[in-house]
């Protein structure tokens, strides 16, 4: 008895529905024919043409009465379903929009403090800089990695353009003097293109397995900018090219000799001054660790830079989360002493970020191994977040703090010289004074040593 109620009920259901979809299936199908036969028309005849377009327009109007015969309307979407919305199915109804806040900044991003404030890059000099850079298709690290010191940086004043006094009577004393006081525009290079196959944790530059291939041209291109800036110091850096066999180390060595090739002097004896002054011209070149092979760093080393820096980051505990997998704390340091053992006239310098969680003790273990492969040079710099998917900040270091690091690195350490402060990079011009001066000590060593020689 419930099973013949059931099928009763059952049909009386569904039979409407199945009524209006047999009928649906019936329309389409006339429709199908109806459109065949006007396009066969079409073809004979232009009264058939015009015939097939009143057919069109007659199928639109009866899709138009068919919508206008449903049941359901736009209400019952966006509308409730009480009897208020039904009595008033000429309005649609009011909704109130409640506007969000934005949601509270994580704990995690620390605010910055007042300390951490930047030079903006509106000088006359960086923009010429930039237009160089621009118009010889290079790419720099102080753009590519967001540096905060570029308008500091590039916006040095010029002693040939800065004063009335000649340069070319003045002594190499009085003139590192002068630049010391005007200072100097210093623009780091990045070569071997702008795109790297590493992905640090702190790093802003872009990151690929498979970067464009190098541009062989680049060693002229980079000698022309920096001759043509009359610097007498410059940073050259790059991106890690593990993608090719020699990681690009033939590509920087050749940079290297041609800069130091285009800067040595050649040239006519009515550019004196422009001679005099390429002469000066010291060459630090950033490097890759070339994953840890030897025979690769000996190529840079020994291709007559005056300083090979390359940069260990952080502590030896925040290398792994800091640092792609690729990198080590240990083949870091195996590069900085190996460098001494095939150029021993080179300086070493290195870089340490605070600010990621490190500990006082950690830094202090980081230096005594440094210097125990003859790092002649510390930078000590603020780690700043590029973006959101970047390593947080964990602290700030105080500037008197930096300070404090320091008068250690350079009088409990031995370190040579210490650039330390919140926007200190590992290019930062604040050691390139101490430096420059460091290198002609050096060559003024060895010029006596072989003028004592050749009298021996």
């Amino acid at each position: 008895m419930a099973t013949r109620h059931f099928h009763h009920y059952s049909r009386a259901f569904f039979a409407p529905l199945l009524q209006s979809s047999c009928r649906q299936q019936q329309q389409q199908q006339q429709r199908l024919i109806s459109s065949t036969a006007t396009a066969v028309g079409a073809a004979s005849s232009p009264a058939a043409a015009m015939e097939v377009k009143v057919q069109k327009f007659s199928r639109l109007q009866s899709l138009k009465s068919e919508l206008q015969q449903e049941d359901i309307s736009l209400h019952d979407f966006v509308g409730d379903n009480d009897s208020n919305n039904n009595n008033n199915s000429n309005h649609l109804p009011q909704q109130t929009i409640q506007r969000k806040k934005a949601p509270p900044r994580p704990a995690k991003i620390l605010p910055k403090p007042s300390w951490l404030k930047a030079v903006p890059a509106t000088s006359p000099k960086y923009q010429e800089l930039r237009s160089t850079v621009r118009s010889l298709g290079l790419a720099t690290v102080c753009e590519e990695a967001k540096c905060p010191n570029i308008g500091d940086c590039w916006g040095g004043a010029s002693p040939s353009s800065s004063s009335s006094v000649s340069t070319t009577t003045v002594s190499n004393t009085e003139q590192d003097e002068y630049e010391q006081h005007y200072g100097t525009a210093t623009a780091t290079i990045m070569i071997m293109g702008d795109t790297c196959t590493r992905g640090c944790s702190f790093c802003a530059v872009k990151t690929s397995r498979k970067p464009p291939p190098l541009d062989a041209d680049e060693p002229n291109k980079v000698a022309e900018a920096v001759t043509s800036w009359g610097l007498d110091y410059v940073v050259l850096t790059s991106v890690d090219r593990d993608d090719l066999e020699d990681q690009g180390a033939g590509h920087f060595r050749r940079v290297v000799q041609r800069l130091k090739e285009l800067s040595s002097g050649n040239g006519d004896d009515d550019d004196e001054m422009n001679n005099k002054k390429k002469k000066g011209i010291i060459v630090e070149a950033l490097t890759p660790d070339f994953c840890g092979e030897l025979d690769l760093v000996t190529q840079v080393a020994t291709s007559g830079l005056d300083v090979y820096a390359h940069n260990i980051e952080t502590v030896e505990r925040l290398t792994p989360r800091v640092r792609d997998r690729r990198a080590g704390y240990q083949q870091s340091l195996t590069v900085l002493g190996h460098v001494k053992l095939v150029n021993p006239n080179v300086l070493t310098k290195t870089s340490i970020m605070l600010g990621l969680g490190e500990t006082d003790e950690e830094i202090r273990t980081t230096m005594q191994e440094l210097r125990d492969h003859d790092v002649d040079v510390v930078t000590f710099g603020q780690y700043l977040q590029p973006s959101r998917r970047h390593l947080p900040v964990k602290e700030y270091v105080t500037p008197e703090k930096f300070e404090e690091w320091r008068i250690e690195a350079e009088e409990q350490f031995g370190f040579k010289y210490c650039a330390s402060g919140p926007l200190v990079r590992s290019s930062y011009k604040a050691g390139e004074f101490f430096l420059k001066n460091m290198v002609r000590e050096k060559k003024r060593e060895r010029e006596a040593a072989e003028a004592v020689a050749a009298v021996v």
